[in-house]
């Protein structure tokens, strides 16, 4: 495994990192627990070292499932990523968007990060992960009705307690990074990045690079579409949230497996997979600090850990690029 300072930060992180949205369940169509508990315990025997997670996902899961698969497991050892900010309790702070819990009940999930609940979630994360602190303590999403220099001078506390180790963002612009690097050091930005979704290269990428601030990528694989193993006709399950997405319509998808098909005779050729591939490609993109990659179970968590041993030559990712760019989708 390779590992990587986060920003100039002192939190050092597996350049894949296990990104834990899809074992809470929530907006992925669920996962099995005992599954999910050995694919974390997987990922760690493959030298993956950080696990990101968040209190949204499953409304609690993910970090349950995380603080159990950690059990008996060296603190100083793992890296342990979660997030504050977006709540599916009360009706504080900014609407975001209507949803289902994970018994299929209906609820509105708001963005909130006022002084107080940001204390509280910290609290309640602290103890859902069986953990006395956090590595990454970053807000999930921007909430536009609380000053982020509020929200931040309370995660400057939680810092002075103990209780967190470094503080990051995620879904920020550059902007918004401003402010709240301006009450205390930011280590990273936590940002959507991927082989088809590159908006990140205009503006955050540039700033991160002078700024020296690490860049955690999600859904490098484009929730499974860069896998090449979703077709046209693919079925998503109840409570699938990527059904309606853009990169889903049997369009964008046929597009994107026929730029696969250009690119998969070089996986073969280094006995790798395609979502190897594309796990290296992102982990060596410039500016690009991590990869999140979620796995559901323990052969999905081996498998994006050994992205880390296939190597690119810059001929070989220049040839990537080269089709990539040819790629348009509607």
């Amino acid at each position: 495994m390779e590992y990587r300072q986060l920003g100039e930060s002192n939190l050092k992180v597996s350049a894949i990192t296990f990104g834990a949205w899809a074992i809470g369940g929530w907006m992925w169509g669920g996962a099995e627990r005992r599954d999910a508990v050995n694919a974390i315990r997987a990922s760690i025997d493959q030298g993956v070292t950080s696990i990101d997670t968040a209190p949204i996902y499953g409304m609690g899961t993910s970090e349950e499932i995380l603080g159990e698969a950690l059990e008996g497991i060296s603190r100083d050892k793992v890296q342990i990523l979660t997030k504050f900010g977006m709540s599916w309790e009360g009706t504080k702070g900014q609407f975001f968007f209507k949803s289902k819990d994970n018994n299929g009940k209906d609820i509105d999930i708001y963005r909130y990060a006022g002084k107080e609940a940001v204390i509280k979630e910290c609290e309640d994360s602290l103890k859902r992960l069986r953990t006395d602190y956090i590595d990454l303590y970053q807000i999930h999403w921007s909430d536009e009705t609380t000053p982020i220099e509020e929200t931040y001078e309370a995660v400057l506390r939680l810092k002075e307690q103990g209780k967190i180790r470094e503080a990051g963002v995620c879904n920020y612009n550059v902007d918004q990074m401003k402010r709240a690097n301006s009450v205390m050091s930011l280590a990273s930005n936590q940002v959507p990045f991927s082989m088809v979704e590159r908006s990140i290269e205009q503006e955050m990428v540039p700033y991160c690079i002078e700024h020296k601030k690490g860049i955690l990528a999600y859904s490098p694989l484009q929730r499974g579409l860069l896998t090449g193993k979703i077709k046209t006709d693919h079925k998503f399950g109840e409570g699938d949230s990527r059904a309606g997405n853009r990169f889903y319509t049997p369009d964008n998808i046929a597009r994107i497996n026929a730029f696969l098909s250009l690119i998969k005779p070089l996986a073969e050729s280094k006995s790798v997979s395609l979502s190897q591939l594309v796990l290296r490609w992102t982990i060596d993109h410039p500016g690009i600090t991590v990869a999140l990659a979620g796995a559901r179970n323990a052969d999905q968590a081996i498998q994006n850990a050994k992205a880390i041993e296939l190597k690119l030559a810059p001929e070989e990712i220049d040839f990537i690029n080269k089709h990539l760019n040819a790629l348009t989708l509607t």
